[in-house]
């Protein structure tokens, strides 16, 4: 299901880099002193006391431009506001209340959306008083907080999940698969959506972006149902400006939070792009199952080793997801693309299959006798037993004595020696660990 969406609003510089950093408890956004550092929108998910949520820092509102910038910019924060669940209207408590936040806040109360009105720098007790002026805004009880030291962040915090809509429970009756495709502007997604639907089901074109929403169809080949969606590619902000794309990528988002499998369609014309790489993390940090399609493989003029040597370096680009099956193909000409079809199910099955107990231990058993493990000082890593605890993706929970000496190492190292006993094509793998009783 789509996690619930909070959006980080204000003029320029009032801090909302600061902010995300601080709500997610790292150092993700670039945050300077020079006011419209943030150019691309940031997504990322966070969650805060087990409710998960997806955070969008978004760039400085500015009214002061002149008027088509301003229609423009109003646009983009009129579909940022009508997408979120809720907003995070941020105001700089040391500069005041100024016009734009006025103009702002008058478009958050015509919006009717949920909107928690955040008095930033707020550093001292003497400087809290400052926060009273904004209620003239109308937005109702001003949150004082100071993102730069982190005062009153977990209280937001708690105020942000109280607000946010319960997700609910995926249904498990369903008997298809959901599969985004998913990829760079223009590398062909719609034209693989078409094809692997058997007809034009989208808009095919060569302009990049003519996608502006998620697309699903559901159809039926050999007994088997498939629903596919069609999403819009990502882009840098200078091709975002008129708010349509802005609003398609929180749409691609959705889809990729939705599917069970996602299709990275690549340009075999340009290869791995930065924009692919994001994408790719995006959709692994959300759990997706992912198969690899170079497409466009019938403009590649064709040598002896060509297409060996073009998988692997697509495997080193993406090398966070070594698991998943390359597949060269062209949308065009129709050439593997029914290749697809067997991958996917082979990958929806790893995705949703589960290891008993007994053979899980069993693995416990021979990394045991293989020795390898990790210590600290007098402290050394030893595993009693595992579980699987969850499917789609499949998750493992590990007993050990120390679980504070795992690190990102001996994960990898727990993850190839699953993959080697069980399989798991395409399929991310979760680890989790407890220490034993």
């Amino acid at each position: 299901m789509s996690l619930p969406l909070v959006a980080i609003v204000g003029r320029p510089n009032v801090g909302k880099s600061t902010l995300l950093n601080r709500l997610i408890s790292s150092q993700f956004a670039i945050v300077d002193s020079v006011a419209g550092i943030t150019r691309d929108r940031n997504y990322v998910k966070s969650d805060w006391n087990g409710k998960f949520f997806t955070i969008v820092d978004t760039g400085g509102l500015d009214f002061t431009e002149d008027a088509e910038i301003t229609k423009q910019i109003t646009k983009q924060a009129m579909l940022a506001v009508e997408e979120a669940d809720l907003i995070l209207f941020v105001v700089d408590n040391k500069s005041g209340l100024l016009d734009t936040d006025k103009e702002i806040a008058n478009i958050l109360r015509k919006s009717g959306k949920i909107t928690l009105l955040v008095v930033n720098k707020v550093d001292s007790q003497k400087e809290s008083l400052e926060k009273y002026s904004f209620f003239q805004l109308g937005i109702g009880e001003p949150i004082e907080i100071s993102a730069l030291h982190g005062q009153g962040i977990g209280e937001l915090l708690d105020q942000i999940t109280s607000l946010l809509p319960e997700i609910p429970p995926v249904i498990e009756e369903e008997d298809f698969y959901k599969i985004a495709i998913i990829g760079g502007p223009n590398a062909g997604k719609s034209s693989l959506f078409n094809k692997l639907l058997g007809e034009e089901r989208a808009i095919v074109s060569a302009v990049p972006g003519t996608t502006r929403d998620a697309i699903d169809t559901i159809i039926e080949k050999n007994n088997k149902k498939y629903c596919f969606i069609d999403t819009a590619g990502f882009k840098k902000k200078s091709k975002t400006e008129s708010g349509v794309e802005y609003y398609s990528m929180i749409r691609t988002l959705k889809a990729i939070d939705r599917c069970h499998i996602a299709i990275l369609v690549i340009d075999a014309t340009t290869g791995v792009t930065s924009k692919d790489q994001k994408i790719a993390d995006y959709a692994e940090s959300r759990g997706c199952a992912s198969l690899i399609a170079i497409n466009k493989w019938d403009l590649i003029e064709k040598e002896t080793s060509t297409a060996k040597e073009y998988i692997e370096k697509t495997k080193r680009d993406l090398r966070f997801l070594d698991y998943s099956p390359v597949i060269t193909i062209s949308a065009l000409t129709g050439q593997r693309v029914n290749r697809l079809f067997p991958v996917i199910d082979n990958i929806a099955e790893e995705y949703f299959k589960k290891i008993s107990t007994n053979e899980l231990n069993k693995l416990v058993k021979d990394l045991k006798a293989a020795g390898y493990t990790i210590s600290k000082g007098r402290l050394k890593l030893k595993i009693s037993y595992a579980a699987q605890i969850k499917t789609a993706p499949p998750a493992f929970l590990f007993f050990v004595n120390h679980p504070q000496l795992v690190n990102s190492t001996y994960k990898n190292y727990l993850k190839n020696r699953i993959r080697e006993a069980f399989d798991f094509t395409g399929c991310p793998l979760e680890l989790y660990f407890r220490k034993e009783k």
